[in-house]
């Protein structure tokens, strides 16, 4: 099956969230992992403690490397941190990857409450990187942080986030409502062309949660790069998720890690 998914996204020491649940993901779900480094956090369940940043002639020599040799069927953006990196990622992207699909996750705030994205830099994210997406997939208040004044409540109103996110210029958006109240999780997929899709699963009562938005978006890539329609794509990747959610090995004082290998059957060599 495959697929080969680039992941640009920052470290997470901790394994649980970052370019670690990226690869893990995108194994379990058969795809290909390759990887450009953004930036190093210290990093545990319980929150951000550092950040080492990458050079963004680095991260622009990383995309190259890997995209003139290797290709992409599916490319995945998750935290960017510093509006320079954005700039070169979408530079190369625009010269080397034009018809290679981008799932953006608009990494902003870690789920410790840690600044993940610099002030300047989210007017570069909105108007360079956004619009070369083929899916955005926010949370609430990163949907509401890129729709800007004019929504009302991000708690009940994740259609209108979704137009407001869809006029910034991506093919489609999903809002995610994990950040809302009530039994389910509703998450709500928009495109371009005015379809809208709601898609449900029962709230689980945990604390085991970290990682859950760059997981979801790099099963989300899998699936593109595997073929999948992105209905299906976002179908399965939640699946997954759901699942990797009540399986999770609950290590850590504060939010959990996932079990991303719950696809995987012991080897027994």
């Amino acid at each position: 099956m495959h697929g080969r998914v680039l992941i640009v996204a920052g470290s997470d020491s901790g394994g649980g969230a970052g370019i670690q649940a990226d690869i893990k993901t995108v194994t379990a779900l058969s795809g290909y992992a390759m990887t450009v480094v953004t930036a190093l956090t210290a990093q545990n369940t319980e929150g951000v403690f550092g950040i080492h940043e990458v050079p963004a002639d680095f991260v622009e020599q990383q995309l190259r490397v890997v995209l003139s040799d290797l290709g992409a069927d599916c490319v995945k953006v998750g935290m960017l941190h510093r509006a320079d990196i954005i700039d070169a990622v979408c530079a190369v992207l625009g010269e080397l990857a034009r018809d290679v699909p981008i799932v953006v996750d608009p990494v902003m705030v870690a789920k410790g409450g840690h600044s993940l994205l610099a002030p300047e830099a989210v007017a570069a994210l909105k108007i360079n990187l956004v619009p070369m997406a083929r899916v955005v997939t926010p949370n609430l208040p990163e949907a509401q942080a890129l729709a800007g004044d004019g929504v009302a409540d991000p708690s009940t109103d994740q259609v209108h986030l979704a137009e407001a996110v869809l006029a910034l210029g991506p093919g489609a958006a999903l809002i995610k409502g994990g950040h809302a109240e009530g039994h389910d999780v509703l998450d709500v997929l928009a495109d371009r062309n005015g379809v809208r899709e709601t898609f449900s699963s029962p709230r689980q009562d945990t604390r085991n949660t970290h990682g859950t938005g760059c997981t979801l978006a790099s099963a989300i890539a899998t699936g593109i790069a595997q073929g999948l329609s992105l209905r299906q794509s976002v179908a399965r990747g939640r699946a997954y998720v759901w699942e990797a959610i009540r399986t999770a090995p609950d290590f850590g004082r504060g939010h959990g890690p996932l079990n991303h290998a719950h696809t995987v059957r012991p080897f027994e060599g």
